[in-house]
């Protein structure tokens, strides 16, 4: 198994510091960030742009000077978005450099298996737009946090967002609703909350599983055709996004009646559709592709022109650019924001980086002046919600580029609170786990 390191570290003089070992002057002044990667394999074009723009963001921070005069330092390590080489990557990084502050899994199956092992090690979990939807429950998922998005939010306003097309929910009633799903953990989290929308109005929900990694789906087409659903909504990955589009072109399904999850609705999946995919709609996780925004350009100024770029120049501003952008801002945001309470130009554990992402605290001041104005809107969490917002967009497939077509739309927290209660309530039996206390939340 190959790891690829990449540590940017500060100068430091050796005035006064006889005898110390630089590794360990390193893990006194800097903080690690761990980057579960998959650069390789079959969800390679999808990884690829994400952990570039993840990457350059940290180096962004380190040419503005760090989180508060802390340098940031990390690791790369190539998952393959296999479940058991990303446990391996992190028990490899958990303890490197002074400890990890934080992982972000990428997939749902390795944060699965890492909400066991998160408590136990005491470092927090960023799972943003994906996980586990009821770990927004902050008081049974202490170290768990599904920023700005879950699959039930995704799903959730996916039927507002095709009822409001039909003229209201209650003309979804009789209507067919397809969903074509990567056969994973990940496929199978929208399930619970469209099956709970289905019998609140009456729409008959068509479950089509597709096998890893997804490039032979003629049997699903095959039924789409036959079963002819008034919308298809697609929860794919990688090859497996393009490859239902062109099924869809093949069998002559309309485009326009298809809605991805924000996993599905990037460069990647539509480039090699081209026209085919005209009309192809997708949430937005917040951002859609924004090479305009004011962080897209601080990063080609500041990273790309001084020859510093992960990735293709290009590509800075693409929509999985930036998510991996987005979400190691929201890395690097707890930290600062733990500071604000443990101590300003320190490095922070991650216990104290825990209270960070809890007490995300980030309006749309301080977002316009990290430079994602018009990129997203605030997140504010709390011990009991870690998930801090619930807005998407729609974004849809012109032939060439990606345009908005949807006004910001936010799930029903009627009807996503109570799901999300009972699922960790059950989740708390199944592992014997108490409630946090109020105390707790405090501490």
């Amino acid at each position: 198994m190959k790891f690829k390191s990449i540590v940017m570290a500060a100068a430091v003089t050796a005035t006064g510091l006889a005898g110390i070992a630089t590794e360990a002057l390193a893990q006194a002044k800097e903080q690690f960030f761990p980057a579960l990667v998959y650069r390789t394999g079959a969800y390679a074009p999808n990884g690829v742009p994400f952990a570039n723009g993840y990457i350059d963001y940290l180096k962004l921070v380190n040419a503005k000077g760090g989180i508060n005069g802390v340098k940031v330092i990390w690791e790369e390590c190539e998952t393959g978005y296999a479940t058991d080489k990303g446990v391996e990557c992190y028990e490899r990084l958990k303890g490197k450099n002074g400890g990890a502050t934080v992982f972000q899994p990428l997939s749902t199956g390795i944060t699965f298996a890492l909400t066991e092992k998160a408590p136990i090690d005491k470092i927090p979990l960023i799972t943003s737009g994906y996980g586990r939807s009821e770990s927004q429950d902050g008081g049974v998922f202490k170290w768990n946090f599904p920023l700005v998005g879950t699959y039930w939010v995704a799903a959730d306003v996916l039927v507002q967002h095709i009822g409001a097309k039909e003229g209201g929910l209650d003309k979804l009633k009789g209507k067919k609703i397809a969903l074509v799903y990567h056969d994973s953990p990940y496929g199978k989290e929208p399930i619970p909350l469209l099956e709970e929308r289905s019998k609140m109005h009456g729409f008959e929900l068509q479950l089509l599983p597709v096998t890893h990694p997804g490039v032979e789906q003629k049997a699903t087409w095959l039924q789409i055709r036959q079963n002819r659903p008034d919308y298809v909504l697609l929860w794919g990955w990688g090859v497996m996004n393009s490859t239902a589009l062109k099924e869809a072109v093949a069998t002559g399904y309309p485009r326009e009646k298809m809605y991805g999850v924000w996993w599905s609705g990037a460069e990647p999946d539509v480039k090699d559709v081209g026209a085919g995919a005209k009309g192809y709609n997708a949430l937005a996780l917040q951002h859609g592709a924004e090479p305009n925004s004011k962080v897209a350009q601080d990063v080609l100024k500041m990273v790309h022109d001084k020859g510093q770029g992960t990735g293709p120049r290009d590509e800075v501003g693409q929509v999985l650019y930036m998510r991996g952008l987005t979400a190691a801002m929201l890395a690097v945001e707890g930290v600062a924001r733990a500071q604000e309470r443990f101590g300003k130009g320190k490095v922070m554990t991650s216990e104290q980086a825990r209270w960070g992402y809890e007490n995300l605290a980030l309006d749309q001041k301080k977002l316009d002046a990290l430079g994602f104005a018009g990129v997203m809107r605030p997140v504010s969490t709390s011990c009991v919600d870690h998930m801090g917002a619930s807005w998407a967009r729609i974004h849809t497939w012109d032939g060439s580029k990606w345009n908005f077509t949807s006004d910001w739309l936010q799930a029903d927290s009627q009807i996503l609170k109570p799901m999300v209660k009972n699922a960790a309530d059950k989740y708390a039996a199944d592992k014997k786990l108490t409630r946090r206390t109020p105390e707790d939340c405090q501490a």
